[in-house]
């Protein structure tokens, strides 16, 4: 009998994904090049969120050989003013998978440090060539540039050539230019869709695109106001684990496990602290230091099932906001102020308050609109966005799809699904988006998040519920008034006529009367209409 042996080996983070970058969304050149733009894009906008900059984002897609349509190899530059990178940490940055600075407790639209390393990395096992980073994190000094690969073996960066050169311009951000393989003829759409959708999450940025056949695409910012940039914070007791809890073990200065618990998690105080340690039953004498593994575990079930935590703290959340949400969604759908004062448009936009799953915050926007200019497409047009991150991908597997299309009768709304123009614009902001994959591209279906965005719509659909109602109502008045308008002057001139009078009446007068009676009928209709949503909401 033979025995077989088997060969074990280790592979590093960079290799892994080497050998399973579909998970990453790099599956093919067109879907390659959506992943690298979408994923710099994100980087370059939280560099100038960080620092509080309103972005302005330059992106760029140069065919250097092969065919327009089909495969080729492309150079892909993105430019941004954002906060820069410091000079020694460049090569880290953008040459070591799984190294950055997502690995915090905040909202960030980053969560594995690893989309932009897989550009280029992707980049690289295609073409055999390397990157160019330039970056300056002070307007006052040089900017540094390198040239990079990545030894995917190793998981290290290797860097090819390294300079520094004069900054005339004060100018403050980051370049990143390398080539890559992908076909833009077949991801031009999407990639276009991604940078109107961005347009809308961040009415605040410039972005600039050129494509390879030389077009220009300009979406300007419709406002200067920038949200405020998120706070780091402790982990909340709802949303740790036994790893969790067991590195903050080794690194506290405590010395007793009040001291612990205040200072390494969020929204705990003295007396928090010592009600949850006697429900936890561990007494006094423990301490951080002599916590054995059965405490540890005895700790963190306690955490777990203790239900009088203060919630978590929102402050390391930075969602738009209603107003900014609103001026994205008008500029993009080119509606204006008049359109909506005359009742030819409506949005509106809602911020729910802040809500937990499994310990980490979360909030909820919504947006909607109803204009003309919506192709109603036999559906409800939905658009989703996660930590201001357009999501265009796997739409069906989303839990807002769940909820617009399964969840909510839209006729209780006046709404009639594929005919009735109508645009839903749902944003999920948290610590930690429940993404059901590494690609980012749709949230599980957590019964909170769930449970937020199908009360935001009932709340939002009161207001749309009044606009379709007095639309309904005017239309049909106009209908009525065209009538008149039509019939009256010929009414007067038979009576006049049959009278045997010689000047016809004025039909002026019955008209405006008509329009004057319309308009008070359809301002008590309006007032009733609200009073019963402001029931309904009481």
């Amino acid at each position: 009998m033979t025995l077989v042996q088997e060969a074990f080996q280790e592979i590093s983070a960079a290799d892994f994904f080497y050998r399973n970058r579909d998970i990453a969304g790099f599956t093919s050149p067109s879907r390659a090049l959506y992943s690298t733009i979408r994923e710099l894009v994100e980087n370059s906008l939280d560099a100038c969120e960080t620092g509080g900059i309103p972005p302005d984002i330059y992106v760029r897609v140069s065919l250097e050989s092969g065919p327009v349509d089909g495969p080729g190899t492309y150079v892909v530059r993105v430019e941004d003013n954002g906060i820069g990178v410091p000079g020694d940490i460049i090569p880290s940055a953008f040459g070591q998978v799984l190294y950055g600075s997502k690995y915090k407790l905040r909202q960030t639209r980053g969560t594995f440090g690893l989309g932009g390393k897989m550009a280029l990395l992707y980049g690289q096992i295609t073409t055999h060539s390397e990157a160019t980073i330039a970056s300056s994190n002070n307007p006052r000094k040089r900017i540094v540039e390198y040239q990079i690969r990545i030894d995917i073996q190793q998981n290290k960066p290797v860097i090819i050539k390294h300079k520094q050169r004069s900054n005339p311009a004060h100018w403050r951000g980051t370049i990143v230019e390398f080539r890559t393989e992908a076909d833009y003829s077949r991801a031009m759409a999407k990639i276009l869709e991604y940078m109107k959708q961005t347009a809308i999450i961040v009415p605040y940025a410039n972005i600039t695109f050129v494509d390879p056949r030389g077009r220009l695409y300009k979406f300007v910012r419709g406002t200067t106001k920038v949200p405020k940039a998120p706070t780091e914070t402790s982990p909340h007791p709802h949303g740790v684990d036994v790893e969790t809890v067991q590195r903050l073990l080794k690194i506290t200065e405590a010395k007793s496990l009040q001291e612990f618990l205040r200072s390494h998690f969020q929204r705990i105080g003295e007396t928090t602290a010592r009600k949850f340690l006697h429900y936890a039953g561990l007494g006094q004498k423990k301490t951080p230091r002599n916590m054995g593994p059965d405490d540890v575990l005895k700790l963190v079930k306690a955490m777990k099932s203790y239900e009088d935590f203060l919630a978590p703290d929102p402050t390391c959340l930075s969602p738009l906001g209603e107003e900014l949400l609103a001026t994205g969604i008008k500029k993009e759908l080119g509606v204006s102020q008049e359109q909506i004062d005359d009742g030819t448009a409506f949005v509106t936009t809602l911020q729910r308050k802040p809500d937990t799953y499994a310990g980490f915050p979360f909030i909820v926007e919504i947006g909607l609109a109803s204009t003309k200019a919506i192709q109603a497409e036999g559906r409800i047009l939905l658009f989703r966005f996660a930590n201001k991150i357009p999501l265009l991908f796997d739409e069906a597997s989303d839990v807002s799809w769940n909820v617009v299309n399964e969840l909510i009768d839209w006729r209780n709304y006046r709404v009639i699904p594929g005919e009735t123009p109508l645009a839903v614009f749902v944003h999920v902001c948290s610590t930690k988006i429940p993404y059901k994959t590494v690609g980012k591209e749709f949230i599980a279906d957590r019964p909170e998040v769930e449970h937020e965005i199908l009360n935001a719509l009932r709340e939002s659909g009161r207001s749309l519920k009044i606009y379709l109602s007095r639309r309904e109502h005017l239309e049909r008045e106009k209908k009525r008034l065209d009538v008149f308008e039509k019939y009256l002057p010929k009414v007067a001139v038979f009576s006049t006529r049959l009278a045997k009078e010689k000047k016809e009446p004025d039909v002026k007068q019955l008209l405006k009367g008509v329009m004057k009676y319309t308009a008070e009928e359809e301002g008590e209709e309006a007032t009733t209409r609200g009073s019963t949503a402001e029931e309904e909401q009481a």
